[in-house]
């Protein structure tokens, strides 16, 4: 150690305990980092209209179409049955926008082109069917409330309200949109023609849409005109359900001319159901 002018200096020397001086050489230490492995925010491949949101897998259904081009090809990814129990496995068939609904909606009023199904296939939804049938059990029972009240006022009659009409038109569209469907799906299982429960769900619930205008227009008071709504929506609805099936359905060999007619009187018999009990009126003296 040196001292001059006041100032003291430290050679250039190792002391224990001491941090070397740091040199201003060409050499100088590397550090190297690794890379993060955390995951960019928000996920690039989020997939569904709701971010985040998952797709059911492409054999969820065996649908009527190929899968679109581009989409995953991923399996399903197995589970215990009882996530059949489970809110998370519904959800995929939920994520529809009102875009999407409108455009099946009015897919179901131009039964004659048969193409629902392929426009469907890859995302068969259930928002649609149940809000469907959930506005038509109101819509005819208060159509129907309507009429048989206007039909008593016009002849000065005593008219009461039939709770019933809510819970009959309940169990009617409710039950028709499930054990329908359910029953075809055996049906195409039994003749090796499988299809997809939800496609079938799918296809039944937008197939009802037709008969929330017909309820409203049997509110004319000309019966003759009322079976011809009934008659009208009948057809299209069952004309709507079996073009769409037909394709599938020859697969199932010589008898499928026999279940695309079963379907097609199954949705005509609905009609005359719904036009001889909500619709038909009884005036007592």
């Amino acid at each position: 150690m040196m001292s001059s002018g006041g100032y003291t200096s430290i050679d250039d020397q190792k002391i224990s305990g001491s941090v070397p001086a740091v040199t201003s050489g060409t050499d100088h230490a590397a550090v190297k980092f690794t890379d993060s492995n955390l995951q960019t925010f928000p996920p690039s491949s989020a997939q569904g209209k709701i971010s985040g949101t998952f797709r059911p897998p492409l054999d969820a259904d065996d649908t009527f179409s190929k899968p679109a081009s581009g989409s995953s090809s991923e399996g399903p990814q197995t589970g215990s049955w009882m996530r059949a129990f489970t809110v998370g496995t519904y959800k995929p068939y939920f994520d529809v926008d009102t875009s999407d609904v409108l455009e099946r909606i009015k897919d179901s009023l131009f039964p004659f082109k048969g193409n629902f199904t392929e426009k469907t296939g890859n995302n068969p939804d259930l928002y649609g069917p149940f809000w469907i049938c959930t506005t038509l059990i109101f819509v005819a029972a208060a159509i129907g409330t309507f009429v048989t009240y206007l039909a008593h006022k016009l002849q000065k009659k005593e008219w009461d309200y039939d709770i019933n009409l809510v819970t009959w038109s309940a169990g009617l569209f409710y039950g028709y949109v499930t054990i329908v469907p359910i029953g075809l799906y055996v049906i195409l299982k039994y003749f090796s023609a499988p299809s997809g429960l939800v496609q079938l769900l799918c296809l039944y619930g937008y197939s009802l849409f037709v008969f929330i205008p017909a309820s409203c227009l049997s509110i004319v008071p000309v019966e003759i005109f009322r079976w011809v709504v009934a008659g009208v929506a009948g057809f299209m609805s069952a004309t709507f359900v079996a073009l769409n099936l037909r394709t599938h359905i020859q697969s199932a060999g010589e008898r499928w001319l026999l279940i695309v007619a079963g379907i097609f009187l199954l949705q005509v018999a609905l009609a005359i159901v719904l036009k001889l009990y909500l619709f038909t009126i009884t005036v007592g003296n």
